[in-house]
């Protein structure tokens, strides 16, 4: 570091901080903001609305996609893993063995006497003896945690046999993943629309300011001066595309929560402040974004 540079830091960090000044700043800075959007005119209407349509997509899609993977994860949660123990083994030892496993949430011991008596009701069989072994039904905490909880149970020595509904947690699984993906792509034709949308809106205003920003920069006014009204600009259309999307977004809240309640299946509790968190979040930040790239292509500053 050059010695002026070090002079000019240290007489910086001895300079009071004018608290008053830096408030008239940022109201300075709102006031250019709003002109900003005033000189924009009836395109600010246009813009928002288009926002509001896109993030109104990406809702629907965010928030029946939350649904479609409660009711996988609620069909799968009845997926159980059918142990069938040798002869010779004790049930509750192997319940114990097993129960340590990780993923492993509950395991019911179903004694082969009560299997033996509940075939008998169902079925009209001959006098023989009890030919059925014990069996243990182990549910695990997801549909994923199956195939591994399966493969570890197969390497006890106490048992015979296992069976559970492998093609059904296999489709299972991949509709969460098809869910998942489809998810992913409409952010990103979200995240590109908002960019696409802010960006020439925001190179309309700057053509506009093209000579007053010269002006600016020709009196040595701080870049992030000159950027900041344009940011600013680029997140109100975030969110007032936000605030318009929440209007059709309560509509689809009610529609799924009938959904859940005709196939009685609970609703997440979370999934509506989720989305519109989210929506806000990625609205807000994806319209500061296009803006300040905006900035870079067609302001050095």
């Amino acid at each position: 570091m050059s010695s002026n540079t070090r002079i000019k830091s240290n007489v910086k960090k001895h300079i009071p901080k004018d608290w008053l000044s830096e408030l008239r700043i940022l109201y300075r800075l709102g006031l250019q903001t709003l002109n900003d959007i005033r000189r924009t005119g009836w395109g600010n209407i246009i813009i928002i609305t288009t926002m509001a349509a896109i993030l109104m997509i990406f809702a629907a899609c965010f928030r029946s996609a939350i649904s479609i993977s409660s009711f996988s994860k609620e069909l799968g949660n009845a997926l159980e893993i059918s142990v069938y123990l040798k002869n010779s083994t004790d049930a509750r030892e192997a319940k114990s063995e097993i129960s340590q496993f990780e993923h492993v949430e509950n395991i019911e011991i179903i004694p082969k006497s009560d299997s033996w008596t509940k075939l008998k009701t169902e079925m009209s069989l001959p006098s023989i003896d009890n030919p059925l072994p014990d069996t243990l039904h182990v549910k695990v905490d997801s549909p994923e945690s199956l195939q591994p909880v399966f493969e570890k149970i197969k390497e006890v020595k106490s048992v015979e046999d296992m069976s559970y509904a492998k093609d059904l947690a296999a489709k299972i699984e991949f509709v969460n993943h098809i869910v998942n993906t489809i998810t992913l792509i409409v952010v990103a034709i979200m995240a590109l629309l908002t960019i696409t949308i802010i960006s020439n809106t925001i190179q309309l205003v700057i053509q506009a300011r093209k000579e007053e920003i010269e002006i600016m920069r020709l009196m040595g006014v701080s870049n992030w001066y000159i950027r900041f009204p344009f940011i600013m600009q680029g997140a109100f259309y975030g969110l007032s595309g936000s605030i318009i999307a929440l209007i059709p977004l309560e509509y689809i809240q009610s529609g799924l929560n009938n959904v859940h309640k005709f196939f009685m299946v609970p609703s997440p509790t979370y999934a509506q402040g989720l989305v519109i968190l989210v929506m806000f979040s990625m609205s807000i930040a994806f319209g500061a974004i296009g803006s300040f790239l905006c900035i870079k292509k067609h302001l050095q500053v």
